[in-house]
């Protein structure tokens, strides 16, 4: 139970429901302000234009956060097919407009089953991995050629919870290190139309589910 009272110095995990435009340091940052903790840390970034479960470690209980990185990931969000954008998301312009008048949901599901299970899978260009020493996305908004390695992730699940062309609202368990942008880029190149992922929310990391987070403001009331 969190109260003013808490010491977070002596190690606190927190489940804070990170609102959009907020990058993960920026609530780690806030609440480093709002604990007076010198040590704080997040287990596991989420980009900020997505929203949802972040796990925040303070003091002693930074520790923890490798063990909470390797847990798997549970995300719901939306692609739009038929066009795509560098970033494979909003970050950037959308661009190459395809035709999507042929493409139904029987075979929007089929081309969803074959992501099922282990696999190699090429990180976004605009991401945090590194090459050469710096970030992928450094380099590509200098529009430098940028070879990134593919990692193996496992998506446990995928699932289509609705089919509104060009929208498509999705439900995805999967392991750590899987970037939900990279299945929109991918979805869209099997389906031969383009895609890019649109909206995207964390719902849970392990056990952890984001109905029993805290935003940034209920985190407030409680702390002091």
């Amino acid at each position: 139970m969190i109260d003013s009272n808490t010491n977070f110095n002596d190690g606190f995990t927190l489940l804070v429901d990170k609102k959009l435009d907020w990058t993960s340091f920026d609530v780690v940052k806030k609440i480093r302000n709002m604990t007076g903790s010198k040590k704080v840390g997040h287990a596991g970034t989420l980009d900020p234009l997505a929203s949802g479960l972040l796990i925040i470690c303070t003091g002693k209980h930074t520790k923890k956060i490798n063990d909470f990185q390797n847990l798997d990931k549970v995300y719901t969000g939306k692609f739009v097919i038929g066009a795509t954008t560098p970033s494979h998301d909003l970050e950037t312009e959308i661009e190459n407009h395809k035709s999507i008048s042929g493409i139904n949901e029987n075979e929007v599901n089929q081309v969803v089953t074959s992501f099922i299970g282990s696999q190699l899978q090429r990180p976004p260009k605009y991401s945090a991995v590194k090459v050469d020493g710096k970030r992928a996305y450094e380099l590509a908004r200098k529009e430098k050629n940028v070879l990134i390695k593919e990692k193996e992730i496992t998506i446990n699940e995928f699932k289509i919870l609705n089919f509104s062309s060009p929208v498509i609202e999705f439900y995805i368990s999967c392991s750590k290190g899987t970037y939900i942008r990279s299945i929109a880029r991918d979805l869209g190149e099997k389906l031969g139309c383009g895609a890019y992922l649109s909206e995207l929310r964390r719902t849970k990391i392990g056990s952890f589910c984001v109905d029993n987070a805290d935003t940034i403001e209920e985190l407030e009331q409680k702390i002091k």
